[in-house]
């Protein structure tokens, strides 16, 4: 009786233990799957799950909401995937939300993800469709990578033929790298260019002083630059020489005019100057004119010796003695 007893006892302690391992895988398996917790039931259409299976987690912004409930048909060839999410993330999934499909690690299992939405948006609600994107198609990725190494392998051929010619020296490249006296062309020319480069840089360096020295003080260009008095000097100093420009060329015209008139007969002057006949005239009168005044002088050297004169020339000389001794005595 003893053992049947204590063989009860053991049974029944393995029995409570197995009941209390399957009770806390129930809760475990549970609180994973979201089975005991109060959940909202969105859907989603996509083209291709690419072996999404239910029971597959859904994660929003890096964080375990909910899981994969149901895989279905949709339509000709879609399919629409159906899941659960936690009543407390209802609030910040919104309705323009968009869900894809990724993986968890580079080689998990197939996963939902939620993203984006506004907050113009009104939060999800029950039995709410979300937006399905296509996550990259792995096969197309393959294919472009393939399409990409052909093109590859096809550059480097014609690289490789391209290198040959050039080290052949076939071309204007191949020539240039393999003749020796173009090399040397190619190296003057470049000194060349660096000579200029150099000159340049002299010149602007010039350049920069002299535009530094505008803006030095006590300096014949700051003044210049700087003074309005100066300036306004400058000015009047060239419209005045402009005017004596314009006098000096107007007395110049005028002067060309009169040159022109003495070269012409139709004028006293001209005449004077180039008619001959009227010349002879003029002297003839000048040399009649200079004999009459002769004359004239002999006639009134004359009239001084006539008794007339005498007498008037005695009156005369007897005021003069008479003034000169009145002088006399007035200085006595």
């Amino acid at each position: 009786m003893r053992n049947d007893n204590k063989k009860s006892v053991i049974v029944g302690i393995f029995v409570l233990v197995g009941i209390i391992i399957a009770v806390v895988g129930i809760l475990t398996l549970g609180a994973q799957q979201k089975v005991f917790v109060k959940s909202v039931g969105l859907k989603a259409v996509f083209d291709d799950v690419q072996g999404l299976q239910p029971g597959n987690n859904v994660w929003f912004s890096g964080v375990k909401i909910g899981t994969v409930t149901s895989i279905k048909f949709y339509g000709d060839s879609q399919v629409e995937i159906a899941m659960n999410v936690d009543a407390d993330s209802k609030e910040y999934i919104r309705k323009d939300s968009k869900a894809t499909i990724s993986s968890d690690g580079l080689i998990g299992n197939k996963i939902i993800v939620i993203y984006g939405g506004t907050t113009q948006a009104p939060a999800i609600e029950d039995g709410d469709r979300l937006q399905a994107i296509m996550p990259l198609d792995t096969d197309n990725m393959m294919e472009t990578l393939q399409e990409n190494n052909q093109n590859l392998v096809s550059i480097t051929n014609d690289l490789k033929v391209l290198t040959g010619k050039i080290a052949n020296g076939e071309g204007i490249v191949g020539a240039v790298l393999t003749d020796s006296l173009l090399a040397d062309n190619f190296k003057n020319t470049l000194a060349s260019l660096e000579r200029t480069a150099a000159n340049s840089s002299r010149i602007t360096q010039d350049l920069g002083n002299f535009t530094s020295s505008l803006e030095k003080e006590g300096t014949m260009l700051y003044e210049l630059s700087h003074d309005t008095t100066i300036y306004s000097s400058l000015k009047r100093t060239a419209s005045e020489l402009e005017n004596t420009s314009m006098t000096a060329t107007a007395a110049a015209t005028n002067f060309k005019d009169a040159s022109e008139k003495l070269n012409s007969d139709d004028n006293a002057v001209g005449m004077l100057l180039n008619d001959e006949e009227f010349a002879e005239y003029i002297k003839a009168t000048l040399k009649n004119a200079e004999t009459s005044t002769a004359l004239l002088n002999e006639n009134l050297e004359a009239l001084k010796y006539a008794w007339i004169m005498r007498k008037a020339h005695k009156r005369k000389a007897k005021a003069e003695a008479k003034a000169a001794e009145e002088a006399e005595k007035a200085n006595d």
